[in-house]
């Protein structure tokens, strides 16, 4: 939507610019000479007007080339946040230099109205410094799944006070999925909590496991060929191209384990990406659990009073 909005706006200000200029200039012909001491306050506004309309204009033609470039989603979002935040700053201190009589007093003046304020204002601001070291530090970007005290989900929005995610699990759920709820948590949070983030930097996947109960005399060569090759053809039917790269570090693995109810686990240990995590074990188990149930003389499963 902004992206197309760019071109609009563009226009918008490079007019409303070139008309308040041109009034800065037209109120010193002798048309306007009835207007005595009003002038100077009018060309002191126009202009002041006039830069802060250059300014937005500024802005939006790098907002234009900040979307011309090919950055990763997180990246372009904190890139437009950080333009839009300076241009309302220096817009804020063309107004103040409009309403004082020099910067100085501006400053003076603002130093007084943050330090009352800084102490009304201790959550908001705190916040405000977070949206600012989550920018430096990249600890999130929108788009990642993340988790954050009892929070977890797929970060949608930055503000500069707060952070909106997509909840996954939650109350109702116990998989994955996304619940539908909006989770939204003050950016303060990330400075006294651990932040978790599934969308690693240097792969697309986590590691993730799942456990079936066999008996101790089952075929455990075979069951484990079995989980292998449902998790390899997974991975090759969903990722084609990284199949071929045949890297070590995606090779799934299983091992076996002892289960509190006497029976034995057989764990199939496999790379997924964040946000695929219950349709890849769903897919998983329906390639291999068919190939277990037909062995019937190599693989045994609780069942009946051997639960």
């Amino acid at each position: 939507m902004d992206k197309h909005n760019n071109k609009k706006w563009i226009i918008i200000y490079g007019s409303v610019a070139v008309t308040l200029i041109a009034i800065y200039y037209l109120v010193n012909l002798p048309l306007f000479s009835s207007w005595g001491h009003y002038i100077p306050f009018v060309r002191k506004l126009s202009l002041s007007l006039f830069l802060i309309a250059i300014i937005y204009l500024i802005s939006k033609l790098v907002e234009k080339l900040i979307y011309s470039q090919n950055h990763l989603e997180g990246d372009r979002y904190n890139l437009l946040r950080i333009v839009r935040f300076l241009a309302l700053v220096f817009s804020l201190i063309v107004a103040a230099s409009f309403l004082f009589q020099n910067l100085y007093a501006a400053a003076v003046s603002f130093g007084l109205i943050s330090l009352v304020l800084g102490f009304a204002l201790q959550a908001p601001i705190s916040s405000f410094i977070a949206w600012i070291y989550l920018i430096l530090r990249r600890s999130y970007l929108v788009g990642d799944r993340i988790q954050i005290k009892n929070f977890r989900g797929d970060v949608v929005e930055i503000n500069y006070l707060d952070t909106s995610i997509l909840e996954c699990s939650g109350d109702y759920l116990g998989n994955d999925r996304r619940s539908g709820r909006i989770v939204r948590f003050p950016n303060s949070l990330i400075l006294r909590e651990e932040i978790i983030n599934y969308s690693g930097p240097l792969v697309p996947f986590i590691w993730n496991e799942t456990a079936i109960q066999i008996a101790f005399s089952s075929d455990l060569q075979f069951v484990e060929d079995c989980l292998l090759n449902a998790a390899k053809k997974d991975f090759e039917e969903k990722y084609p191209t990284l199949h071929h790269l045949k890297s070590r570090k995606w090779e799934p693995t299983v091992y076996f384990r002892n289960n509190v109810y006497a029976w034995m686990e057989a764990v199939i240990s496999y790379p997924v990406e964040p946000h695929d995590t219950t349709d890849r074990r769903n897919r998983i188990l329906k390639f291999a659990l068919p190939k277990l149930n037909e062995a019937v003389d190599r693989v045994k499963f609780p069942e009946g009073m051997s639960r």
